[in-house]
């Protein structure tokens, strides 16, 4: 159902989902690497946001 939604939608706001999703492994990686030096309970808290972006973007429920 999200292929035929990402579609429907304007193509600024395609373009912007694209790019999320093409950035969202890197920033994941970085934020892992940055939670294994440095571990804040902020820092955790964002490498599970941007894991569970990437696992919606991975089974395409966005």
């Amino acid at each position: 159902m999200s292929r035929l939604y990402r579609y429907r939608l304007p193509p600024w706001c395609r373009h912007w989902l694209f790019i999320l999703e093409k950035c969202s492994l890197p920033l994941a990686v970085f934020q892992l690497i940055r939670t294994l030096i440095f571990p804040t309970s902020l820092d955790v808290f964002l490498l599970g946001i941007l894991i569970g972006i990437y696992v919606a973007f991975h089974f395409e429920w966005i």
